[in-house]
């Protein structure tokens, strides 16, 4: 934690001195690039410092941000470490309760925005990564922390590792998928300073739903293995549980999301709202629905 607050400070800062600078005219840039007069008479000093520039992109000059970069690879490297060896402790895979799950479900999350380094460079993200994972992590250590405990019946299956895992993967891209509509949102109704390094909302929505489609994939897969498990531990495939009503709940909202979007039209922030409503409908199942409700999945409230 205190390396991913570390990591969210480098971000915050990085994204304040972005949002203080003025941006420079294309004109200006193009004219002191090709070494032509800067001002009246002076002429462009090849080894003076660069303007800070908000509309250059944001990870490739940034300095604030590859510090944070940095740091939240080796706070996601220590935290993968954390939740190896809390597995190792129990005998199992580390996902059997509410602190266990929240300690990989954020393992997921920004294990997905690191690699996604690969794909797309998405450090844009980094303040909401690092701080939704400094949250979560607090909250559950506060909230949620115990012992390490045996597995109760229903869990001593090889379906705890693929149903919970793939549900975290759903989670982690579902989560990285938010983060790319909700600056989405604000890019729509603001573009000045640190905004102006972001891709258009027209990128970020086609981002988002790109990353969004893979979590809902995912996430279909958990409601059809979880399905299998119920039927192997309790002798049904549904039973109207608590949990998983919400589970398919949160099917259908992202459904919703890629069939709107994909064949309605839904563009914008139509289609942006939906799929932070459908986030947020993860962590009320996570959160109220696990402690608040009472269910055969009253387990993964210990």
């Amino acid at each position: 934690m205190a390396v991913y607050t570390l990591a969210f400070i480098a971000y915050a800062v990085d994204v304040a001195r972005r949002s203080a600078a003025k941006p420079v005219p294309a004109e200006a840039r193009e004219l002191v690039g090709a070494g032509a007069l800067a001002g009246a008479d002076a002429p462009a000093r090849p080894d003076a410092p660069a303007r800070p520039d908000a509309s250059a992109p944001l990870t490739t000059a940034s300095r604030g941000a590859r510090i944070g970069f940095a740091l939240t690879v080796l706070a996601w490297a220590l935290h993968l470490g954390g939740a190896l060896l809390r597995g190792l402790a129990a005998g199992r895979v580390p996902w059997s309760n509410m602190y266990e799950f929240a300690l990989t479900g954020v393992a997921v999350i920004v294990g997905v925005f690191v690699l996604s380094r690969l794909w797309k460079d998405l450090n844009f993200l980094g303040v909401f990564i690092t701080g939704l994972a400094t949250v979560f992590l607090g909250v559950a250590t506060v909230n949620y922390y115990v012992e390490v405990t045996p597995l109760p019946p229903a869990l001593q299956s090889y379906w705890l590792v693929i149903h919970v895992f793939v549900a975290t993967l759903a989670t982690g891209f579902m989560g990285l998928g938010t983060g790319l509509s909700i600056l989405q949102l604000i890019k729509e109704k603001r573009d000045n300073g640190f905004l102006r390094s972001l891709p258009s909302p027209v990128q970020l929505e086609d981002l988002a739903y790109r990353v969004g489609v893979i979590g809902f994939i995912f996430w279909t897969f958990t409601l059809m293995a979880g399905a299998i498990w119920a039927e192997h531990a309790w002798g049904r495939y549904w039973g109207w549980d608590t949990k998983e009503v919400w589970t398919f709940v949160i099917w259908v909202i992202y459904a919703g999301y890629v069939h709107a979007r994909a064949t309605r039209g839904w563009r914008g922030s139509r289609s942006a709202w939906l799929q932070i409503i459908g986030f947020t409908a993860i962590i009320f199942n996570f959160t109220i629905v696990n402690q608040f409700f009472a269910g055969l999945h009253a387990y993964s409230g210990l």
